[in-house]
């Protein structure tokens, strides 16, 4: 996807090629004309009459007549301010109505000429006349656009009904966030490529969201994806959409895309194999620390031969649309390896590669590695903030590992990183209140007085113990009564439900 040039550059090549364009043959022609729609992106039939007529003689802009002066745009200012500096296309509607109030209030004083001027002025002039006035007002600054946001307007977007049908090696990228139930402070993050051809997934975890860290997991997904990586496609997150990462990918010779913002079906295939492969593996729970990043190494060196050497994908098809319903057909389910080794685009020395490494693929030990790796990380997520000490390494003996999947699936849950232990806590013993020793005095008050008030009962508390009981704590001695007051209420319900009974 070429990137546009702007229309100065246009006029500019125009200038520098149409005399060479005019006194060149037919072939020297269509060469020419060749380079020039593929730089500016101008129709064939548009570009012959561009380069045809235009003169050869660089025009020179004339400046035309200043229509508006000094009294035009000092009533300008004056109206911009008293409609609290709106913009100026508001601005251009609220003239007719807003001078007159101005005028008939006195704070304007402008000739008849002037105001038919005022109220035929457009909003691009306003601009201009108030572009000064407009930064000093704003405190000497004029308003940048953010980095960001011109490395993302030089960076094309493609969505789900661009990509077609394309090669092995265009992949989705996206971040797979291990926080928890909490996303503040720092932690693990998963960066997850998927090719859309044949569905290989890649996973590298990286310790920070920085732009040379994934540079850094780029580089090595490109030595571990079975096939030379063509091109990238973000969604529209800063730690992809920023000079270092975008410049160091074209430098590799990748093509760089992105999808719409808050389209997440624009990256599908990658967000699938979010829920499908990481959150299936690793789960919600929250890593962080180097350790935790070396554990999640060992799960992803393992799963990534058993996901894409053994488990057979779905690959979708066709979809059709019969009104509100959505017809889906699918490929038949074969591991994303059967894909790369039946793909013409594939070279054969990389399918070479890939039917040696799958010849020595284990799924047994491949398994138990996992699983170990998924033990390590569930110990961390329920020990966090118990214990600092560090755990035992985890021994596995594959020959009982291989013997117990007959009945493993009786134990339940075997992935760790989904299974939290139960932890029995001690029961809280309560504390004496501080109405305690006085509740037999209190009780002996109310039944006395069943409509005293709790500000008395804290008064007679007080004149007991002056040094225990202040007005601050009206409210305390407030719940309190409630309390046994229900309790009596309710113990005379029963006791005279049991009178009657018995009579």
């Amino acid at each position: 996807m070429a990137r546009q040039v702007s229309m100065a550059t246009r006029s500019e090549l125009i200038g520098a090629i149409v005399e060479r364009y005019r006194a060149g043959r037919r072939a020297e022609k269509r060469q020419i004309l060749d380079e020039f729609v593929a730089v500016t992106g101008y129709h064939r039939k548009h570009a012959i009459r561009v380069l045809s007529l235009r003169s050869a003689r660089p025009v020179v802009a004339t400046r035309s007549r200043a229509i508006y002066g000094q009294q035009i745009r000092d009533a300008l200012i004056s109206l911009w301010e008293a409609s609290d500096r709106v913009c100026s296309k508001r601005l251009r509607v609220m003239i007719p109505v807003l001078l007159p109030a101005l005028e008939r209030h006195g704070r304007l004083q402008i000739g008849q000429d002037q105001r038919d001027q005022l109220l035929k002025v457009s909003p691009a002039t306003m601009d201009r006349l108030l572009c000064e006035v407009r930064i000093v007002a704003r405190g000497g600054q004029r308003r940048r656009a953010g980095l960001s946001s011109a490395v993302r307007r030089s960076v094309p977007v493609r969505t789900f009904a661009d990509w077609g049908d394309p090669s092995p090696g265009f992949v989705e990228v996206d971040f797979v966030a291990h926080s928890g139930t909490s996303s503040s402070g720092g932690f693990i993050q998963t960066l997850v490529l998927t090719d859309i051809a044949t569905g290989w997934t890649e996973c590298i975890p990286v310790l920070l969201r920085d732009s040379s860290l994934v540079i850094d997991a780029i580089a090595k997904a490109q030595t571990l994806f079975p096939f030379a990586l063509r091109g990238v496609d973000f969604d529209n997150d800063s730690a992809f959409m920023n000079e270092l990462v975008v410049d160091w990918c074209r430098a590799q010779g990748l093509e760089v895309t992105r999808s719409r913002a808050y389209r997440k079906n624009d990256q599908a295939w990658v967000e699938q194999k979010n829920g499908a492969i990481v959150r299936r593996l690793v789960g919600y729970g929250r890593f962080e620390g180097l350790d935790s990043v070396a554990a999640l190494t060992r799960l992803y060196a393992a799963s990534r031969l058993h996901t894409n050497l053994l488990q057979p994908s779905f690959k979708l098809k066709q979809k059709t649309r019969v009104g509100a319903r959505v017809i889906k057909r699918y490929h038949a389910p074969i591991p994303p390896a059967d894909r790369v080794l039946a793909h013409s685009d594939v070279v054969e020395i990389d399918k070479t590669k890939l039917r040696g490494v799958r010849a020595v693929a284990d799924p047994v030990l491949l398994l138990a590695e996992m699983r170990t790796a998924q033990e390590e990380l569930g110990r961390r997520v329920d020990r966090r903030g118990l214990t600092k000490e560090q755990a035992d390494p985890i021994v596995v003996d594959l020959q009982r590992f291989a013997v117990g999947l007959k009945t493993a699936w009786r134990t339940g849950e075997q992935r760790t990183t989904h299974r939290r232990q139960y932890r029995r806590r001690k029961p809280v013993p309560v504390r004496p209140g501080m109405l305690a020793p006085f509740e037999d005095q209190i009780r002996a008050w109310l039944q006395a007085a069943p409509a005293m008030p709790a500000i008395e009962v804290l008064r007679r508390l007080t004149l007991l113990e002056p040094s225990t009981f202040t007005p601050k704590h009206l409210r305390t001695v407030q719940r309190a009564v409630k309390v046994w007051r229900t309790t009596m209420a309710r113990r005379l319900i029963l006791e005279g439900a049991w009178v009657i009974g018995a009579g």
